[in-house]
């Protein structure tokens, strides 16, 4: 009997792990190896053109060609501004458009779509729409200064004291409609209750938001701003495909130096090693956020 009930248990428990199986292949195939690869190329110096036999132990090479990069600590100056000043801005302006919808509005559902629709769309194509309509000396944003009487427009993506201000725009555009969403749900979950409540005791507007909305939504603010802290420091398809970089390096971010070491100068393992940066920073970055959770809750 206790032979049987432990085959009876094998089984299901080969069941379990075949259903199972598919997923961890595919973890180890596709993320754990390559990860491995990765940490072991920065040890390196990889010629990938001829294969496993055009790799060389280098030592520290690359990580002391990294401490020594400004290229890599300018990218990562670009990276800290793009992340504090579009995360904060994507959260304030989603709160307010979820804080609008949450209330009776005429077609709420097309609008909210049509908010959410930027975030769900290739970032490729959006960052050539943007390209065109920032466009100094025909772009549409420039035609309208003009035409409130701004002479000397921005130069946009040609100055490099525009270029990534003009980047975090477009980026900011496509991350709203992700902070609206999750608000929108927070929003719903709190109960009119207390909103009727504080409209009993004579709580103005601001003080309904301060006492009641912001406590109730920092678990979704939490989690948006985490969420967005990361894809700002993996931000790479709107800066190749607006300014690669440019003009002068002054958007040029992490991700993208990745890419064009790694593939247009053919310097895998110094492509490597930066990821390994990168990935660093936005580790550093999230413990950082978790460790500080408690105090954002405890905030207000």
């Amino acid at each position: 009997m206790r032979r049987m009930k432990w085959t009876e248990k094998s089984k299901e428990n080969l069941a379990g792990y075949l259903f199972i199986l598919p997923n961890v292949l595919g973890f180890a195939f596709f993320i754990l190896l390559p990860l491995l690869f990765s940490l072991f190329l920065v040890f390196t110096e990889w010629d990938y053109l001829k294969g496993i036999g055009g790799i060389t132990f280098t030592g520290f090479a690359n990580i002391e060609r990294a401490l020594q990069d400004e290229m890599i600590y300018k990218s990562l100056k670009n990276n800290l501004i793009f992340s504090v000043v579009s995360v904060p801005a994507a959260m304030l302006i989603g709160l307010l458009f979820a804080s609008a919808l949450n209330k009776f509005v005429y077609m709420k559902s097309l609008i909210r779509t049509l908010i959410f629709l930027p975030y769900m769309s290739s970032l490729v194509a959006i960052a050539v729409v943007w390209r065109v309509m920032y466009n100094s000396s025909e772009g549409p944003i420039n035609a309208f200064l003009r035409s409130i009487g701004i002479d000397s427009p921005p130069g946009w993506l040609a100055s490099p004291d525009w270029a990534l201000a003009a980047i975090i725009i477009m980026t900011v555009w496509t991350y709203i409609g992700y902070a609206m969403v999750l608000y929108l749900a927070g929003l719903q979950g709190i109960s009119k209750d207390l909103y009727e409540a504080a409209d009993i005791d004579g709580a103005s507007g601001r003080q309904r938001l301060l006492s009641i909305t912001v406590p109730l939504l920092k678990p979704t603010s939490f989690l948006i701003m985490v969420t967005l802290v990361i894809a700002s420091f993996q931000v790479f398809a709107q800066v190749q495909v607006m300014t690669n970089g440019g003009p002068m390096h002054s958007t040029s971010v992490l991700a993208l130096y990745i890419y064009t070491q790694a593939f247009e100068f053919r310097d895998m393992s110094y492509g490597a090693t930066i990821s390994w940066v990168l990935f660093l920073v936005i580790f550093a970055v999230t413990m950082i956020q978790w460790r500080t959770q408690k105090k954002w809750q405890n905030q207000f």
